[in-house]
């Protein structure tokens, strides 16, 4: 056999290679004639590929013919020996863009596809916001026919409503976009607790910087809880291992540690060779521990406090999630309430007693202290409107065997209430926890184990009807995010938009312009930076345009999110023990 066969072998082999590219892509092309809309999107792409492969094929060519066989004595010196070399390379990386071509086609949607997504849901929402709370105001007006009719029309609508919502969610699961939101947000899931595991376990802690956190706020145990990952974001943003203080609690006077796994495995001493309170991360780059203060007291605020989200997350979590800053609080949520062995048996055991089983709808009423001073009264017809509302909506996806609901509230007299106003739903509920809910059993490991109860069942509800003025009905929905890819929209608040308290300011930008039309609007150009006040749920929301320093009414849809992003440190020796 002449020497040169080896070598027209691997050329043979490259060109097989490249062939089977091309049938490849001709292939991919052909099995998205039904879908021209995502073919559109692939071809830009796929004609860049054909371009390179143009030049490499003409490379390979000339290669080829610098191997032609040569008449005469054949020369197997160092020359061609680096020719053969030259082509194993040139095959390699013909294999790898063969792979990586089959990864990006089958990688999910784009990330301007998942954001319209979700704005087109959004926007519908608020023009049924809109029409339902005009229509309403026709209903006052005199005449029984008129009445009649709106009352028509706005069941006409929300049919209408319904059937758009349920296309768009047919929509996001569609050419395996389902299965990669799950697989993202377990990855990126994954990524950040490893991250945190990381943080919270030094090798050496009497070395390791550290950031103390003492639990005992003065308040409840959702607002205690947001004080714990207030600080876990700092340390995590200063890369300080969190020392959580919990002896005496209130809600558990053996600590933390008692009822949630501790927050360090090898690191729980709060000593070091210098001690310091905050006085801003700079400022404090030379002391080994320090002491953080509440929120309301931190001088100078860093720029880890929500709604911030890490810049080298941000562009997966824009494309992932409807609401980047909860699922950003949601993980270190996640890290916190780890139960110890005790308390996951006592949920399960709740779990069977109760019989809590899908479908259902969570409904927190939050009554005694809050009313009057920090929330309005809401009855529960308020809440059960909703409820119906999401059912019928649940009803175009699944079967609805039967209706529902997981009450939760600090009023024990609701629940029979509900029960004889609403015989057609099933209320699952513990009066019990309604009572250790009073203000008179608040901080007792009684009132601990059923607000943690409550928590962990409206968490697993399919929706969630609550007022985010309360930190319950907040925690939920943070524990929401974390057991689905995107959890953001499973809600209905009666009062507030959802927040975190000390966060820094929540900011709209203006996509749409907007002429005033009452006294009560405020004009709109594209590119305003609004700070969000609320939204009124009825098409309208308020805030200030930054601009023109005014405040005032602006339509809903009008507004896209400002997604602020922060450099927090990135972690890549953690990152490097993930599985690749």
């Amino acid at each position: 056999m002449r020497p040169w066969t080896g070598s027209w072998r691997w050329i043979m082999l490259i060109l097989l290679a490249w062939g089977t590219l091309l049938f490849y892509i001709g292939g991919h092309l052909v099995r998205d004639n039904d879908h021209p809309d995502r073919s559109s999107r692939e071809l830009s792409k796929i004609l860049a590929k054909l371009e390179r492969l143009k030049q490499q094929n003409e490379d390979l060519r000339r290669m080829a013919e610098s191997l032609r066989i040569p008449e005469g004595p054949i020369d197997q010196g160092p020359a061609s020996a680096g020719r053969v070399r030259a082509l194993e390379e040139q095959l390699i990386k013909a294999k790898e863009q063969i792979e990586n071509f089959r990864k990006q086609a089958g990688d999910g949607p784009g990330k301007n596809q998942e954001i319209l997504r979700r704005r087109i849901a959004n926007g519908v929402k608020e023009l049924w916001y809109f029409i339902r709370s005009e229509l309403k105001k026709v209903t006052q007006m005199e005449g029984s026919d008129l009445q009649k009719y709106t009352a028509g029309l706005l069941e006409d609508l929300g049919h209408q409503q319904r059937s758009i919502m349920t296309d768009l969610h047919h929509l996001s699961q569609t050419d395996g976009a389902g299965d990669w939101r799950e697989k993202e947000a377990r990855d990126l899931s994954n990524l950040v607790q490893n991250r945190i595991t990381y943080l919270q376990n030094p090798k050496d802690c009497s070395k390791a910087r550290k950031l103390v956190c003492n639990i005992n706020k003065g308040c409840g145990y959702g607002c205690q809880l947001h004080h714990v990952v207030y600080c876990f974001m700092i340390a995590y943003g200063t890369q300080r291992t969190l020392i959580l203080e919990s002896q005496n609690w209130r809600y558990a006077t053996s600590g933390w540690e008692s009822v949630f796994k501790a927050v360090s495995e090898s690191c729980t001493d709060r000593s070091g060779t210098s001690t310091g309170h905050w006085s801003g991360e700079a400022n404090d780059r030379d002391v080994q521990v320090v002491e953080l203060p509440i929120v309301d007291s931190l001088h100078p605020r860093p720029p880890y406090l929500p709604l911030a989200i890490p810049e080298d997350l941000a562009d997966r979590l824009d494309r992932l999630h409807g609401d980047p800053s909860v699922w950003w609080v949601s993980q270190f949520v996640k890290y916190l309430i780890r139960p110890q062995p005790w308390l996951e048996k006592e949920i399960d055991e709740a779990t069977r007693k109760m019989g809590f089983k899908h479908p259902i709808i969570g409904v927190h009423v939050r009554r005694t202290d809050k009313v009057g001073t920090e929330a309005a009264f809401h009855p529960i017809e308020e809440y059960m409107v909703q409820v119906e509302e999401h059912f019928q909506m649940l009803g175009r996806r699944m079967h609805i065997d039967k209706k529902r609901v997981y009450l939760a509230t600090d009023d024990p007299s609701l629940l029979q209430e509900a029960k004889t106003k609403y015989k057609d739903y099933e209320f699952i509920s513990d009066n019990s926890i309604s009572w250790s809910a009073g203000l008179h059993n608040r901080y007792t490991e009684n009132s601990l184990r059923g607000v943690i109860l409550d928590i962990h069942f409206l968490s697993q509800t399919d929706f969630l009807v609550c007022t985010f003025s309360s930190q319950v009905c907040r925690v939920a929905y943070e524990i929401m995010q974390t057991l689905h890819p995107d959890a953001s929209s499973h809600f209905h608040s009666l009062d507030d938009i959802y927040y975190f308290g000390g966060q820094n300011a929540h900011n709209q930008i203006a996509i749409y312009p907007h002429q005033p039309r009452t006294g009560e609007e405020i004009l709109l150009e594209p590119g305003d930076v609004i700070g969000v006040a609320g939204n009124h749920w009825d098409g309208y929301s308020k805030g200030m345009n930054r601009k023109m320093g005014r405040t005032g009414l602006y339509p809903s849809y009008k507004v896209k999110e400002k997604i602020e992003t922060v450099k927090y440190p990135t972690y890549p020796e953690a990152d490097k023990q993930l599985p690749q």
